[in-house]
């Protein structure tokens, strides 16, 4: 019996390495205007990231011992993890609140989530002036078991972990293992309670990190309640990027997309608005809050005053009064619009408490090189690349695809 079941394994393992081969094929044009560009980043991307680990941060970014975090933490991590956010807001409506309407967005916005951990984790290797020592958050060491960093670092961990399960039922339908895709299933709602968990607290977590910088960070934009601001704004950050990913999406992968899902997209990108406006509104009420608790308004009157006027009317103010609108008066063009301006406005809050406005009253100001701004052009262009060949091949749209076996056959007959 033992004989037997080796004998299946081997079977088994030896199909699924036939199907996998099969898949990386590409499949469509390579030589696009996409393609092109893409792989022109990434490569450039590799060779910078290749001079940066052989000489150190110092040989390609602009960082120093007064700004130790640049670009790369600023907008790869900082700002990155509150556009991931819609995948925590979407399983909470979908598994908690039973809202059925927008069940159909949920793998492409999990795996929109898990890929940006993923990358956003090797952003932050890149970052680290000893990337061997990213482990020591994790384990306590140099920060200890009660920091911040070690709850984040624990946090980021375990959430890419849920949100591989939560994907996870897709890739066992990829290849057509029935009962692996049906035990995955029967673990999906433990892993959406216990990811919704981790994200609403390390959303919270990032913004605890800068508690620290009371002495660094300008007035108007610290407080003691920066964790619930970076809460709150990941929620309609990451539905702001559930708007503008698909309907992107639905041009670029139509034809992979189920009759339901594009009947129902309008709906879904209208009721997103909605939550986006109501959120929103909280948001701007927490913020003028803050702002007279924090008895800074006499800074509004200088340069960084009006950054933070601007900041709060135009990227704040303004795409909020537009998803209003636009709910109301069924405008799918302008929620879009809205959206992005929202998602704009988003990193440059996350810049202004990084980077923008932090050591306010030094001389010296930190300015990215463009070797940070095309390697992090190059993290997200992969990322692209990556997302793009698992919604090509993967049950991610619709799950009525055909099996691992009907598709070994296919491969070995053609």
């Amino acid at each position: 019996m033992k004989n037997n079941m080796k004998k299946d394994l081997k079977r088994d393992a030896k199909n699924f390495l036939k199907f996998f081969l099969s898949e990386l094929k590409p499949k469509g044009k390579l030589l696009t205007p996409f393609n092109f560009i893409a792989a022109t980043i990434i490569f450039l991307g590799a060779v910078i990231a290749f001079f940066r680990f052989k000489d150190g941060l110092g040989s390609v970014t602009n960082l120093s011992q007064e700004y130790p975090w640049g670009l790369w933490i600023g907008f790869d991590v900082i700002t990155g993890v509150a556009f991931a956010g819609g995948a925590y807001v979407i399983t909470f409506m979908v598994y908690i609140l039973r809202m059925k309407k927008y069940d159909s967005i949920v793998r492409i916005t999990v795996l929109n989530g898990l890929l940006s951990y993923m990358f956003y984790a090797g952003a932050l290797l890149l970052d680290l002036g000893k990337p061997w020592n990213v482990i020591n958050p994790i384990i306590g060491n140099s920060f200890g078991m009660n920091s911040v960093m070690f709850l984040v670092a624990w946090h980021f961990a375990l959430y890419m972990i849920a949100e591989f399960l939560e994907f996870s039922p897709a890739i066992a339908e990829w290849f057509g293992s029935k009962k692996l895709k049906k035990w995955l299933h029967g673990i999906t709602f433990a892993t959406v309670i216990i990811g919704i968990t981790l994200s609403t607290l390390h959303q919270a977590g990032l913004g605890a990190l800068f508690l620290m910088t009371k002495s660094k960070l300008h007035p108007l934009w610290y407080t003691e309640f920066i964790p619930i601001l970076f809460f709150v704004s990941s929620i309609f950050a990451g539905l702001s990027m559930v708007i503008v990913e698909g309907s992107i999406s639905k041009r670029v992968f139509s034809n992979l997309m189920s009759p339901e899902h594009h009947h129902t997209h309008n709906d879904i990108v209208f009721g997103l608005g909605k939550i986006c406006a109501i959120v929103m509104y909280v948001y701007f009420f927490l913020k003028i809050v803050v702002l007279f608790h924090s008895h800074s308004m006499h800074y509004l009157d200088t340069p960084l005053g009006l950054w933070y006027i601007s900041e709060m009317l135009f990227f704040t103010l303004l795409p909020l009064a537009m998803f209003t609108y636009s709910v109301r008066h069924r405008k799918g063009n302008m929620i879009r619009a809205a959206a992005i301006l929202t998602l704009i406005g988003i990193v440059i809050n996350r810049l202004n408490v990084t980077i923008i406005a932090f050591n306010w009253n030094l001389p010296e100001r930190y300015y990215p090189s463009w070797q940070e701004i095309e390697l992090t052009l190059a993290v997200i262009f992969l990322e692209i690349v990556v997302l793009r060949w698992i919604v090509v091949r993967m049950p991610v749209f619709n799950e009525k695809k055909e099996s691992r076996e009907d598709k070994i056959s296919i491969t070995s007959a053609s």
